[in-house]
């Protein structure tokens, strides 16, 4: 008759033990990673196109990423001298289109205009001094900045006048863009962008999405775990239209999306909006639609700013932080 005892070996009962001490291991790193994900702020920026939702996240970067490197400067160099040529090339071609037309105040430039209107197919096209001498002289012409003047009839990005006025500072050789130029520099953003970034040891985690009607199905797998939506409207865009159909009022539009995402309540859940508008008038018609619809499980809070600024960028933010950690807290059940 035969004695039953343990039957494994030492080396089996040594790998059992082994992975015991691994399972443990990888519990506790779930764990903790568990408590830093409950513990980042995910804020999702949301907005119509051209609202100013990347400016605010350059800024982000400026304040609390060590803003941006020699290298990352030297790359937008080329954004913004196109934008300078695509701001002179709107502005001479828009002459000529808007009723009434614009006329030149001074005719003996008409050559400069067809000088740069044949840039505008050029892909490869290189920046010479010929091109910065033909735009800062169009650019002087009381016609062209009659033109201008009239830019809520057409398209034209919103940096046209800063550039046009720097063309001097950004045709040197040796120009480096400052941070207000970078703040300043227009490119579409087409696709989803995440910065991250620690304030007060505090993680955050931005997320840029792109604001164009096409652009708008993929904000749905953004919404999962959203601390907070910061819905981003210009104000300047009252009185301009969409660059997508030429016949919605931007503002109106703006308005319209704001409805549209407070009132679906798939998507909201438990997300908070932090508004971020710059007129009292316009304020008061995004509350109205805010407290006319609201289920009382997400709020909204406005505030005024000018994304360019960051000093006022600073002090928005840190307001909109508080409010975030309160809203965190509460959520957690923790307040």
């Amino acid at each position: 008759m035969g004695c039953l005892g343990n039957s494994k070996t030492e080396d089996q009962r040594n790998e059992e033990k082994a992975q015991r001490e691994a399972n443990k291991k990888i519990e506790k790193q779930l764990q903790k990673d568990k408590q830093i994900y409950r513990a980042t702020h995910r804020l999702l920026l949301l907005g119509a196109g051209e609202s100013g939702k990347s400016t605010i996240v350059k800024q982000m970067r400026i304040l609390h990423v060590n803003g941006f490197n020699a290298e990352e400067k030297k790359q937008k160099i080329q954004d913004i001298k196109n934008n300078i040529k695509e701001a002179i090339e709107t502005i001479v071609t828009a002459m000529s289109v808007l009723v009434p037309p614009v006329q030149l105040a001074c005719p003996a430039n008409k050559f400069r205009i067809d000088y740069i209107l044949n840039l505008a197919n050029q892909k490869d096209f290189e920046f010479t001094l010929e091109f910065y001498e033909h735009t800062k002289t169009l650019w002087q012409d009381e016609g062209v900045r009659a033109c201008f003047e009239r830019s809520n009839e057409y398209q034209l990005i919103d940096c046209a006048q800063y550039f046009l006025d720097r063309i001097d500072t950004v045709k040197q050789s040796d120009y480096t863009p400052t941070d207000q130029d970078l703040l300043r520099c227009r490119v579409l953003t087409s696709g989803i962008f995440e910065t991250r970034f620690q304030v007060d040891k505090v993680n955050f985690h931005m997320f840029d999405v792109g604001g164009q009607r096409d652009e708008r199905r993929k904000w749905i797998q953004c919404f999962n775990d959203v601390t907070a939506i910061i819905f981003v409207v210009a104000s300047s865009s009252y009185n301009m239209v969409l660059r997508e159909d030429n016949q919605t009022n931007r503002l109106q539009e703006a308005l319209n999306l704001f409805k549209n995402i407070w009132n679906n309540s798939i998507l909201l859940c438990h997300t908070h909006f932090l508004q971020t508008i710059a007129k009292y008038f316009i304020r008061d018609e995004f509350l109205r639609i805010s407290t006319a619809s609201g289920d009382g499980r997400h709020y909204c809070y406005p505030h005024f700013t000018c994304a360019v600024d960051t000093e006022n960028i600073r002090r928005v933010f840190n307001d909109c932080r508080d409010i975030i950690q309160r809203m965190h807290l509460r959520q957690y059940e923790l307040l």
